[in-house]
């Protein structure tokens, strides 16, 4: 009896900063609903980016709390450990190196170019060097696990772009090292908005608590951020992100989570007004968040269980690692330590 050849599975690498004390729903239903989903048919390497949350001044007890609660709140959203791999970017200790190599082989003009600088400091955040470089830092993130796929939204190709000028760049400089990754565009992810703004992205940084629902939020928490959502004046329950835009989040919220198309939900709340609509969604953003936060606060009461899952994770991303930072000492010309 002939035994099947086991199937290559394309590896893909995502990560998120511990830069709140929870994920928000739109974290869940944007990314992290999505990265589940992708473990069947990838080697997926899921890691907490520690290391891009230095780029503003964090008490360093905070980042060691938001650390684990965001390597937390991946396994209650339904990443695997035993299947992926979730760990700290910071306990892999070639990243920062392969970042350097790159950086050396990026020129001035172009990493001024890039918008992350930009429009953070355009805000005002410290301009420090760390966040110039910040591009820089996530090529090396993808570049070093041999990524061939990377999850992004359609409106975050651009954040690719340099890492594949990179990985091309050193290539033709240094002979075929790199693998050059590819977008995995995430064409079904729904974008969430604030609760308070329903025009602008719900997001940890920039929404009040009141637009934000937060995984680690209480049931009565969310049901009361939902029932004080931003409508309209009209009355009418129909998705039209222009003219309604509070309404038509409501309905994707609903949409997402209970898997129910909104042309459906639209027919089911004719008639009646605001307040059911936002009852109901309050229900079924309580019904998936419950499960979640009873699984995230299990996962937080037992830190070294939740820390020994950083370690094994962090040693299976090192033996890539490893590897791949081999062929760059080799490729560049640094001396390997003897053995």
């Amino acid at each position: 009896m002939t035994t099947a050849a086991p199937q290559h599975q394309p590896r893909i690498l995502s990560g998120m900063q511990p830069t709140s004390d929870s994920l928000h729903l739109g974290n869940y239903i944007g990314a992290l609903r999505n990265w589940v989903g992708l473990q069947d048919d990838f080697d997926t390497f899921y890691f907490v980016a520690d290391l891009h949350a230095l780029t503003v001044p964090t008490d360093p007890e905070l980042i060691t709390r938001r650390t684990r609660i965001t390597a937390a709140q991946f396994i209650a959203g339904g990443v695997d450990p035993a299947g992926s791999a979730i760990f700290a970017q910071s306990h892999v200790a070639q990243h920062p190196e392969l970042m350097w190599v790159l950086a050396c082989q990026t020129a001035f003009g172009e990493a001024s170019r890039m918008t992350q600088f930009k429009d953070k400091t355009a805000k005002g955040q410290n301009a420090n060097v760390g966040l110039f470089t910040y591009p820089i830092l996530m090529a090396a993130d993808i570049l070093m696990y041999d990524a061939e796929k990377v999850p992004v939204g359609d409106d975050q190709r651009q954040h690719l772009e340099i890492t594949r000028d990179l990985a091309v760049r050193f290539n033709q400089r240094f002979g075929e090292t790199l693998t050059v990754p590819d977008a995995h565009i995430l064409k079904e992810s729904a974008r969430i908005m604030d609760l308070t703004d329903p025009t602008s992205k719900m997001s940890g940084s920039t929404s009040p608590d009141k637009g934000l629902v937060l995984l680690s939020d209480e049931p009565a928490r969310i049901t009361k951020k939902l029932k004080s959502a931003v409508t309209d004046a009209d009355g009418e329950i129909r998705y039209d992100v222009e003219g309604k835009p509070g309404v038509s989040n409501l309905l994707v919220i609903h949409s997402a989570l209970s898997g129910t198309p909104v042309a459906e939900l639209e027919a089911h709340f004719a008639g009646q007004g605001y307040g059911a609509l936002k009852g109901e969604v309050a229900e079924v953003v309580v019904e998936t968040v419950g499960p979640f936060k009873a699984r995230m606060d299990e996962l937080l009461d037992d830190p070294a269980e939740l820390d020994t899952i950083l370690a094994k994770g962090a040693e299976r991303a090192a033996e890539v690692a490893a590897a791949t930072m081999d062929r760059v000492r080799d490729a560049v010309g640094l001396l390997r330590p003897a053995r």
